[in-house]
């Protein structure tokens, strides 16, 4: 382009400086023959330049078709490699996609081949169902001939064989379930005990946190409120018991968890009744004098208890403590009386085992404590029970049997258990608990009457009162998985059949025996 541009500005250059020459010559030809020469000189070296410039134009310009050329090359050099890879990989590519296709095709071939197989092995299958099916038919006709029994009869035994095994699963299964919800023990055992505190929570309250005094004529009612409730606010204030007024004739409930204090109302307000003069400051003084006595009580109670046991250097709050379950029942059963009881009957067994029998004893009286506190201190009354013992100096072995007596802790001395075996026999008793004579016995005769019921069962006996029942099976019969689910079934029928306090163990004992005589 710029080669052009040269020759075109030459040639016009040329042409204006001869036109203009041309002009002046015909302007004034003397100066254009004078200057003819120099014109011609001019325009000789005008032209050697042109001519000049004309050859390096040629030369740049063939400089730039080199160049261009040479990058044109190196482009078609790289585009035709591209193409040639390329190529190549479209030639790969169709080689793999034929190798798929014949593999493709001999797969379907194959398959093909599998299919007529299949459906001639389903046509041999079908003719030896029915070839079976007729040899099934025979051979059952022939066992019904030789084992004399009908179809219906052979399932059924068939079906007892698999219950049978069934069972044994299912009581494997419930071994295992049973091992796994131990885990949720916890859970479980909080949803019982407040089930079972919805369902007896009247009879709770009833015995428990609920007295009566009765008055003489209802007017009497009114006296006891006092104007604008003066006296019973002060009344309740002063003992710490709810006063419940309402439309029971010629009665006022009295209601807390103190039992020391409950009394004290019920004491006190009797006092204010047979008076007659019941004001803020009658109350106040008629429940001080009624709390001194009922202390006075409660720790001659406790002395009395001690005395009766032979058990002597008891801290004198423990002993107050203990004169305070004069005033606690346990299923009717004064829990002082029982707690004399049961030392009574530790000291006899730690005498006939060759123990101490004084410790056993003190063991024994000391073993309920906690039940006069469990209302105010949070946790079983067997723990509670404990701590208290240790604040006021008892000894380990004291300490440890009175927590261990339920089974909240694990009982690791023979003291221990001897307490356990007490609390059992003072509660369970005959008579101890408000259970008529006839009514044990009934109980007694009605479990192991339940226990013998069942099938495999050789014998079954009722021991401690009735809390436990122990089933003699036959170990042919019955195996270990059986005994699991005999021992749920006898359960469910005694909860089923039977009203009882507490709970009833049932253990059933499989065991094999092997006699052999030595004969000379």
């Amino acid at each position: 382009m710029n080669e052009y541009a040269i020759i075109i500005t030459i040639i016009a250059f040329a042409f204006g400086f001869g036109l203009a020459f041309w002009l002046k010559g015909c302007l004034d030809q003397q100066k254009i023959k004078a200057a003819n020469s120099e014109a011609v000189r001019i325009l000789n070296d005008a032209k050697r330049r042109a001519e000049t410039l004309l050859k390096e134009a040629k030369l740049e310009s063939k400089d730039l078709l080199f160049k261009m050329k040479s990058e044109f090359d190196n482009e078609t050099k790289e585009v035709s490699q591209e193409q040639k890879r390329r190529e190549a990989w479209l030639n790969k590519k169709n080689e793999n996609l034929e190798r798929k296709q014949d593999k493709f095709e001999r797969k379907n071939r194959e398959l093909n081949k599998a299919e007529k197989k299949i459906n001639k092995r389903k046509e041999e299958i079908k003719r030896s169902e029915l070839k079976y099916h007729d040899l099934i038919e025979e051979q059952k006709n022939q066992l019904e001939k030789i084992s004399t029994l009908t179809a219906d009869q052979a399932k059924d035994l068939l079906i007892r064989a698999m219950e049978n095994e069934a069972r044994h699963e299912g009581a494997k299964l419930i071994k295992k379930i049973e091992n796994e919800s131990k885990e949720e023990a916890d859970k479980k055992s909080k949803k019982i005990i407040a089930t079972a505190i919805q369902r007896y929570a009247g009879d709770f309250v009833a015995e428990r946190t609920v007295s009566v005094v009765q008055l003489p004529s209802d007017e009497m009612k009114g006296r006891i409120i006092g104007r604008e409730g003066r006296n019973i606010r002060a009344l309740e204030a002063a003992t710490g018991i709810d006063l419940i007024i309402d439309d029971t004739p010629e009665a006022v409930i009295l209601s807390g968890f103190n039992p020391v204090r409950r009394e004290v109302a019920r004491l006190s307000l009797l006092k204010l009744i047979s008076d007659g003069r019941i004001h803020p400051g009658r109350i106040e003084d008629v429940v001080k004098k009624v709390s001194t006595e009922i202390d006075i009580s409660v720790k001659e109670a406790g002395e009395q208890a001690a005395f009766d046991l032979g058990v002597h250097g008891i801290h004198p709050e423990l002993i107050k403590t203990l004169g305070q379950l004069k005033y606690r029942t346990s299923y009717a059963q004064n829990v002082l009386q029982h707690s004399v009881e049961v030392g009574s009957l530790c000291g006899i067994m730690a005498a006939e085992l060759g123990l101490k029998e004084k410790l056993a004893r003190r063991m024994g009286l000391l073993h309920d404590l906690g039940k006069a506190i469990d209302h105010e201190v949070e946790g079983p009354h067997a723990i509670i029970g404990s701590k208290l013992a240790k604040k006021y100096g008892e000894s380990d072995k004291i300490v440890h049997a009175i927590a261990a007596h339920h089974e909240d802790v694990p009982p690791n001395s023979v003291y221990a258990l001897l307490v356990q075996a007490a609390d059992s026999l003072s509660g369970a008793r005959p008579g101890a608990r408000k259970e008529l004579l006839e009514n044990y016995i009934k109980r007694i005769e009605d479990l192991e009457k339940i226990s013998k019921s069942f099938k495999g069962v050789i014998d079954s006996y009722a021991i401690q009162a009735g809390r436990e029942v122990r089933v003699i099976v036959e170990s042919e019969a019955i195996s270990d998985e059986e005994s699991i689910l005999l021992s749920r079934d006898i359960v469910k029928k005694i909860e089923e059949s039977l009203t009882f306090p507490g709970q009833i163990k049932v253990v059933v004992i499989r065991e094999t025996r092997s006699v052999e005589f030595a004969n000379k």
